[in-house]
């Protein structure tokens, strides 16, 4: 099928004007029969790869998804459009199940998406050996590689498939795979001669933020606040913090909930239902909440604490501004949750394990620290080499500014001596700001010479100073015992004052967010308001996400371009002409209705 056709079919279904980057190489490779492995940005339209080559051919596309939500979402959205999607999982009735049954026997479905464990069912492996298959497409692949940072056992024997479908051509799709995962998905699913194609993982919509951890909960409570109401993720690297958390943000009047692999699964459901259709705005959760939420219009992700892999955390953040909107990554960065970190790994049984384990997050670990570009850091990571800073993140926007550090570097260091390298960094606070308590003064440490010497700088400020050494190689934390601080040989020079060190102010309220992360300039805000109220009342009424009827993306549009006949509305990005059947004409006499009451004069009585 020529260019032309496919994006004739673009535009009339999907209602888009133009391919994405690599979204027309990898089709065309389908429409050849041949494999593929696709690593696209979160947001970038991997789904298109498979989803518009299952309408210009005959027969199936079975596509492995790992979560029933997902499947349901995508499902919904195809239908939306006019597509004969289903989905077979446990969370259909048995009358559901059969009549699907039905149609695929019948070849009546175009799309069907199953999960991991219902496709290698043996019964299911017949079925679909029986079926007109023309593709399989698996998502999120990076579960299959013991390498990945989500690895899920009964994604590694997906490998099955192909033996028992050896002419089907395969698709695996990530977001998120480094050289050693990638090179896992392609063996373990033998996959022969694969088209690869590698989009760019920059994320430029979304904002990297990092502040010092110092009062989370109150961190992250008035960061919510000044969203006013935008959706968000809250990470969390435990289910008590998820609860504590969830329950304290409820408190504080946000519509929020918790959601952990420890709830009971009907919960768990609602809160992701209610999530999706924007009836909440803030979940709070472990990472066992996320892969493939189909919710384009998460404006910010923060991370309560430090992820274990720059996969996982760029996997996370991707989870915001999948509609291309402005959106924000906020990281609470504490070296305390590196050093818990660093001996949970530890105590991995494998060695070859604990090594890749130890070098994923060191590599997080210095995008935390970084004084540099953090997009820069990121890309890096995968092997995308650029230059020019990005302009927005937190140390583009607000450099740390540089000052002769040595005083307080030789005050910091001078206490960790004189209290044997024997406490951790709360004490040697303690000490240097002249604290009486009880312990402190018993140990004696209210005699010694450094003790109130930094009594006209806060907590927060030496902290910073503390961390900066840790990081410079001045002072290490030792695991093994407690996290005590020690000094290393390098700190020698600096307690002698023979040489000068420049550290960078440190940053206790950071003030880069601006008051709302969507906030463009460019759209009519009250229009995008009342569209936004009609999506969700239509969006109600058919029981089905907000997204499903129109995403943000083209709600902004139509607050732009005031489309207000079915020419205009048609050239808005995601109305294509199922969904202008379906839903165009209430928007446009939305929009007509706001423009006649906007032109009404003024009377002066």
């Amino acid at each position: 099928m020529s260019e032309s056709s496919l994006s004739k079919v673009l535009a009339e279904v999907f209602g888009y004007t133009s391919f994405r980057e690599g979204q027309l190489q990898v089709i065309e490779a389908v429409m050849q029969q041949r494999d593929a492995l696709v690593l696209m940005p979160t947001g970038g339209g991997k789904s298109l790869c498979y989803q518009l080559p299952a309408l210009v051919g005959e027969g199936l596309t079975v596509v492995i998804s790992p979560l029933i939500s997902l499947m349901q979402d995508q499902v919904e959205a195809l239908q939306a459009m006019g597509i004969a999607a289903a989905a077979l999982n446990n969370g259909i009735s048995p009358e559901a199940s059969q009549l699907i049954s039905t149609q695929l026997n019948q070849h009546q479905i175009r799309l069907l998406y199953v999960s991991p464990e219902r496709a290698l069912q043996p019964y299911f492996m017949r079925q679909l050996q029986q079926w007109p298959v023309r593709l399989i497409a698996i998502d999120e692949a990076h579960c299959i590689s013991q390498w990945g940072h989500d690895f899920r056992p009964e994604y590694g024997q997906l490998g099955q498939l192909r033996e028992a479908l050896p002419q089907v051509p395969f698709m695996a799709l990530t977001a998120t795979a480094d050289a050693a995962t990638e090179a896992d998905i392609i063996s373990r699913l033998k996959l022969h001669d694969p088209v690869v194609y590698k989009g760019s993982f920059d994320r430029p919509n979304i904002r990297y933020v990092v502040e010092e951890k110092y009062k989370p909960f109150k961190q992250v409570t008035d960061y919510i606040k000044r969203q006013r109401g935008a959706s968000g993720i809250v990470y969390c690297g435990s289910r008590k913090k998820v609860e504590e958390l969830a329950e304290k943000l409820s408190r504080e009047g946000i519509r929020a909930a918790g959601y952990h692999a420890g709830m009971e699964h009907d919960w768990r459901q609602d809160v992701l239902r209610r999530f999706v259709r924007d009836d909440l705005d803030v979940v709070v959760a472990t990472v066992a909440f996320g892969m493939g939420i189909n919710k384009p219009n998460v404006r910010f992700v923060v991370h309560f604490d430090v992820p274990r892999s720059v996969e996982g955390y760029y996997q996370e953040t991707g989870r915001a501004g999948r509609d291309g909107l402005a959106a924000e990554a906020l990281l609470l960065y504490d070296p305390g949750d590196v050093a818990w970190i660093k001996s949970v790994i530890f105590e991995h049984p494998d060695e070859e394990r604990r090594r890749i384990e130890l070098h994923k997050f060191a590599a997080m670990q210095a995008l935390g620290e970084a004084q540099t570009c953090r997009r820069l850091v990121l890309l890096n990571y995968f092997n995308e080499h650029r230059n020019e800073p990005c302009g927005n993140c937190d140390i583009c926007l607000d450099p740390p500014r540089q000052y002769d550090g040595t005083v307080d570097a030789q005050k910091v260091l001078s206490c960790i001596y004189r209290v044997g390298q024997r406490y951790g960094v709360t004490h040697i606070i303690d000490v240097l700001r002249g604290s009486k308590s009880q312990r402190l003064v018993e140990l004696g440490h209210d005699k010694l010479s450094t003790f109130g010497i930094g009594a006209d700088q806060s907590h927060e400020y030496w902290l910073g100073v503390v961390r900066q050494l840790i990081h410079r190689g001045y002072v290490v934390q030792n695991i093994q015992q407690y996290s005590v601080l020690q000094l290393t040989e390098a700190a020698r020079p600096i307690l002698r004052g023979e040489i000068a060190l420049q550290l960078a102010q440190p940053r206790i309220n950071l003030a880069v967010s601006k008051p709302r992360v969507a906030d463009r300039g460019d759209y009519d805000k009250v229009l995008f308001r009342r569209l936004r109220a009609l999506r969700k009342a239509i969006a109600d009424a058919e029981e089905v996400p907000p997204f499903v009827v129109f995403n943000d993306t083209s709600l902004v549009e139509m607050a732009v371009h005031y489309p207000t006949d079915d020419e205009a509305m048609l050239a808005i990005t995601g109305v294509g002409q199922k969904k202008l059947e379906r839903y165009g004409q209430e928007f446009i006499a939305a929009i007509v209705a706001y423009l006649d009451a906007e032109e009404e004069p003024i009377l002066n009585l």
